[in-house]
């Protein structure tokens, strides 16, 4: 299996210093991912997707014109694949197949790391599979439905040697957090 990661940073975030997962790194842990995941996705010779690491300002913009929620937010992530395909499985044995757009701020990332005692590498990986298992259709719009999620994120960061120390399940204070 092929994934094409086209990885966007916004240059202003690492003035000082390099980005802390270099975009060879994104590609070989989406890869995993994918790989790991791909009962859930439909058939295809190739998959791309899009990650842009960004800032508040930028999610906020985004989370308030697609969700309709004007405040940032941790991770964004916009599906190309709505519906099933049948029809298209052909055409993809040829071409790549576009799974969508995830978006993570950096700044929200990094306050979250700093909550959740971890780096920020940990939690931009955390996000990372969290837009990625959105993009293939999983989604938590319950609790059961959040801790099936959850369970399946700390299984990604495992297969790239990344462990989530703190249960982020403990850290809730009520199920509106997750809806």
């Amino acid at each position: 299996m092929t994934v094409e990661v086209e990885v966007t940073v916004q240059t202003d975030f690492w003035q000082h210093s390099l980005p802390p997962v270099s975009a060879e790194t994104w590609q070989q842990w989406l890869s995993q991912w994918l790989q790991h995941l791909a009962t859930d996705m439909p058939p295809a010779a190739s998959y791309e997707l899009t990650l842009r690491l960004t800032d508040d300002p930028e999610i906020r913009l985004l989370n308030a014109q697609y969700r309709h929620q004007d405040q940032p937010t941790d991770v964004l992530a916009f599906a190309a694949l709505e519906a099933h395909l049948p029809y298209a499985t052909a055409f993809f044995q040829s071409h790549p197949l576009y799974l969508g757009d995830i978006v993570i701020s950096v700044e929200t990332a990094f306050r979250q790391a700093q909550q959740q005692g971890h780096s920020l590498t940990t939690e931009l990986a955390w996000l990372a599979a969290h837009g990625c298992l959105h993009l293939l259709g999983w989604d938590h719009p319950d609790l059961e439905s959040f801790k099936r999620m959850i369970d399946q994120q700390v299984i990604l960061l495992g297969a790239i040697g990344l462990e989530i120390k703190n249960n982020p399940i403990s850290t809730l204070t009520n199920e509106s957090e997750i809806f």
